[in-house]
């Protein structure tokens, strides 16, 4: 299987309802590096590399997000795969 990068950007109520600390969990339960942002516009911003179908997963996770959320919308933007990540972090 093919490495792959992705970077998502949520929006909805994503900021407040444990959305970093559940994509942080679901993503090291997959394998997917990289790490998770609340941005100033209220959004959600992930970048994800690893095995293609593990991220296809976390980017599936990240269309619904914990049960508090309400995701209205997640740009997407496939990337090279850098390597450049060792864990899944949450970024302040």
């Amino acid at each position: 299987m093919a490495l792959k990068q992705l970077h998502l950007v949520v929006r909805g109520r994503v900021q407040g309802v444990f959305f970093r600390a559940s994509a942080q969990r679901e993503a090291r339960r997959l394998g997917v590096c990289g790490w998770v942002k609340n941005r100033s516009d209220g959004a959600v911003e992930i970048l994800a590399e690893g095995e293609e179908q593990s991220v296809r997963e976390l980017y599936g996770w990240a269309q619904k997000g914990p049960s508090a959320a309400r995701v209205e919308r997640v740009d997407t933007r496939w990337r090279s795969y850098t390597g450049d990540h060792h864990d899944f972090r949450i970024i302040d």
